[in-house]
């Protein structure tokens, strides 16, 4: 997925950095908390290095991601594959809401692909809810699902709007595409605020990758939430968001996230704690260094990163293009 903040690239650096620090080689069974998960790339990394990963996130399609990537170990299925890509498109929630044809007057996905979705999605719920099949399988066909309209996404990457013409990839026809087992020991998954979970989880390696800055993930990936739910909700406006203040993180809030980030770290049961955060995030380097300083022995890695950036294909320009990834770390006392 094309996902703000994703750290695909940043893995060997990750990796090699860690190690560094802690003395981890892959095969070691450590504890691995991955728990400002996304879409799980960390974690699932860790869990094939051998770690036993608890990972979380706020989200609920995060969630579903972590739940295939974190938890799941069956072989791939191609006959619910074909299955599932065989079946007729339906004029359910994301047609109507999110379509053009649907009369909602937006424009996130073409109409076949809003139906084709629609009938996925009612599938799967379908299986489920029928004992058809296990929750494994309902968990790695939904976050598949939610990994395949993303790339027919009729957007600049971010759902924060949507375009008026179909770009060329949107106009794609939906096809679901299994996304691949990962190897290693399951893990345990959570959909919890991480200040509430970080009192019950203890273990080695506590990773933190939280929102840098005051864009909401609740409201750049709200349709990908209502994809995961299907929970029918009450849409506003002319991107259709859900609820407001539904899963509002108070680290993109300069008036919280100090506070809440030390909330964090101090109740964190964690040897070591890494913090993944940029030179140009709510929290500067002085506060970090302040905090996490309380607790541990500080010192931090750099790295020069590729900013985030929408399609090349709309032309949006941004004054640069990187920034300075910092990996903080501590010892905890």
């Amino acid at each position: 997925m094309n996902y703000i903040g994703s750290k695909y690239s940043l893995l060997d650096f990750l990796k090699t950095s860690i190690s560094d620090v802690t003395g981890y080689r892959p095969g070691e069974q450590l504890v691995f908390g991955d728990l400002f998960a996304g879409t799980s790339v960390v974690g699932a990394a860790y869990r094939e290095m051998g770690c036993h990963v608890i990972a979380n996130d706020i989200q609920y399609y995060g969630y579903v991601l972590a739940k295939h990537r974190i938890e799941n170990s069956q072989p791939l299925d191609r006959e619910f594959l074909e299955r599932l890509n065989s079946i007729d498109g339906e004029e359910g929630f994301v047609y109507q809401h999110f379509c053009r044809g649907g009369g909602s007057g937006r424009n996130y996905f073409t109409d076949e692909n809003g139906r084709k979705c629609d009938a996925i999605r009612l599938e799967l719920e379908k299986g489920l809810k029928r004992g058809l099949i296990d929750e494994s399988t309902y968990f790695w066909g939904l976050a598949s699902l939610i990994n395949s309209m993303d790339q027919v996404a009729n957007t600049a990457s971010v759902y924060g709007a949507f375009l008026k013409k179909i770009k060329k990839t949107a106009g794609k026809p939906l096809v679901l595409e299994l996304l691949p087992v990962v190897s290693g020991e399951k893990g345990t998954v959570f959909h919890q605020d991480i200040n509430r979970l970080i009192r019950d989880v203890e273990g080695d390696i506590l990773y933190l990758d939280p929102p840098y800055n005051a864009r909401q993930y609740c409201s750049n990936y709200h349709v990908l939430e209502t994809i995961a739910k299907y929970d029918h909700p009450k849409l506003r406006g002319k991107t259709g968001l859900r609820d407001k203040n539904e899963n509002k993180s108070r680290y993109c809030s300069k008036r919280s996230v100090e506070q809440v980030f030390e909330d964090l770290i101090a109740n964190a049961r964690f040897e070591y704690i890494f913090l993944s955060y940029n030179n140009e995030g709510l929290m500067g380097l002085d506060a970090i260094r302040e905090i996490l300083s309380k607790y541990g022995e500080y010192d931090c890695f750099t790295r020069e990163y590729k900013r985030f950036q929408a399609d090349t294909e709309e032309n949006r320009r941004i004054a640069a293009d990187g920034t300075i990834e910092y990996l903080h770390f501590i010892k905890k006392f």
